[in-house]
């Protein structure tokens, strides 16, 4: 789901799960450290690193957790100060869980068993279920874990590093098998294999040449509250169908505090915000002043966007990657950060342009083949949910096998393109849809095209002279 300070973890508060799998010296100072990068090309007496990531959130300290788990150099650069606050709601699911490194703790705030849908506010319908179907984090807490688990494999962490832009060729560049990252203080560090995931507007994403498709706008309230109403959301969280096409409405509980957002396309924010303050009204929670507001964009890439340019990759946001319908972010960020944290390693092994870009567009295919897939479904499921939400929450909330699909891909089971090549009945659900869809965009090509012509009937009878007929000047 659309994607306080790190502190020390309270027993009575603070849950966890364990997942499957298991600088510069002083990252402040800005000195090497002793298995910091080696010399530099002979006659560059400059240091090179083997992977430098740019961007330390999920999809960043994912692939530097890699890259450095595989015995590589690698420098985590990051422009903020960790931890640091992010718009998301905080939704860990399955996906998410199974790309965590080995013995990560999850810092959980809230295991959810129950989830109650409505439309706009009414048609409210809460379904159960007796194991966890996701879990519930603070994303500041989260991010610096994550962090943390990349240091421990050898990764270098640099805050207040901002960089502004990256160079492949050029002065700043010793040989071809360097990438300069030059960062706003003039500062130049050198890599075999650069990283970006620095988010949808970041510099990396830019360098690459990624292409953007859908946008949307997300708001969320952090809204601190008693303990008999946080008593009220425990272990439940809401998920409205909301009045703009293709937009929603979620309350998190997380504690003391619930995470209150709607989503909806960018467009008119006008209409996002009244679709928050009428949602939290109808929540009964206006009463309550919000800890925190904030606003984010959700972006996802065209189909056609690359995802590498010569030794440069990108990864999570800054590729555009994330569940269209969802816009669930942070499973996509974990698993694409990991694959490109394990490519970067051969790329910054590879001696020549040619080795580099196989390596590259081997990532490529190693992303459209799994998450490119789950973003076509995506696509699909909100071209659905735009034109028919009643349809979805009439399904979801009762038609056991529609809520069992539902809690099968937030536990991980499956996920939204693996539910339509294993289920006969979803495919053939979706496929109906597409063909109306086709259908009712060929009757509203075939309106327009019969008004144009009667538009330029109309327009040739004017203009001509009611007694011979000619046309007139």
């Amino acid at each position: 789901m659309p994607c306080d300070s790190k502190g020390h973890r309270s027993d009575q508060e603070q849950k966890h799960i364990v997942s499957s799998e298991n600088a510069d010296a002083g990252s402040e100072s800005g000195s090497a450290p002793e298995n910091g990068p080696q010399a530099g090309p002979a006659g560059d007496d400059r240091s090179v690193w083997d992977v430098v990531v740019v961007g330390a959130g999920p999809a960043g300290a994912s692939a530097a957790y890699a890259a450095a788990v595989a015995g590589r150099r690698v420098l985590l650069l990051e422009k903020a100060e960790l931890p640091r606050y992010k718009t998301c709601g905080g939704g860990i699911i399955g996906p998410s869980r199974d790309a965590l490194p080995p013995g990560f703790e999850l810092p959980l705030r809230d295991r959810v068993h129950a989830v109650t849908f409505s439309m706009n506010g009414r048609l409210a319908r809460t379904r159960r279920s007796r194991r966890m179907l996701f879990g519930l984090i603070n994303r500041p807490e989260f991010d610096a874990s994550l962090v943390e688990h990349a240091q421990k494999a050898g990764a270098v962490l640099r805050t207040g590093a901002s960089v502004s832009r990256v160079q492949q060729h050029g002065p700043a560049v010793p040989d071809r098998r360097t990438v300069a990252v030059v960062l706003a203080d003039g500062e130049t560090v050198l890599a075999r294999a650069v990283i970006g995931a620095d988010g949808s507007a970041g510099r990396i994403g830019a360098h690459v040449g990624v292409k953007l498709d859908q946008v949307d706008l997300g708001l969320e309230l952090e809204i601190p509250v008693p303990p008999t109403v946080a008593e009220d959301w425990a272990g439940r969280v809401l998920i409205d169908w909301g009045p703009l096409p293709g937009s929603y409405g979620w309350v998190f509980p997380k504690g003391d505090t619930l995470t209150v957002g709607v989503i909806s396309a960018r467009g008119d924010g006008a209409a996002t915000k009244r679709y928050l303050e009428d949602f939290v009204a109808k929540q009964g929670l206006a009463g309550f002043e919000p800890a925190l507001s904030s606003g984010h964009l959700t972006r996802c890439r065209s189909d056609d966007s690359p995802l590498s340019r010569g030794r440069v990759l990108v990864c999570g946001d800054a590729a555009g990657l994330l569940e269209p319908w969802t816009r669930e972010g942070i499973s996509f960020a974990l698993r694409s950060g990991r694959l490109a944290g394990e490519w970067a390693v051969r790329i910054a092994e590879a001696h020549d342009a040619v080795d580099a870009r196989r390596q590259a567009l081997n990532y490529a295919f190693a992303i459209k083949a799994g998450l490119g897939v789950e973003m076509s479904v995506g696509r699909r499921m909100l071209s659905v949910f735009e034109r028919r939400p009643g349809m979805l929450h009439a399904a979801i909330t009762g038609f056991r096998p529609a809520w069992k699909a539902f809690a099968d891909i937030t536990r991980g089971v499956t996920s939204l393109g693996g539910l339509v090549r294993t289920h006969p009945l979803a495919r053939r659900a979706l496929d109906v849809l597409d063909r109306q869809r086709a259908g009712a965009a060929q009757d509203a090509d075939k309106d327009a095209r019969d008004q144009g012509r009667e538009s330029a009937r109309d327009d040739d009878d004017r203009d001509k002279d009611p007694k011979d007929g000619a046309v007139t000047t």
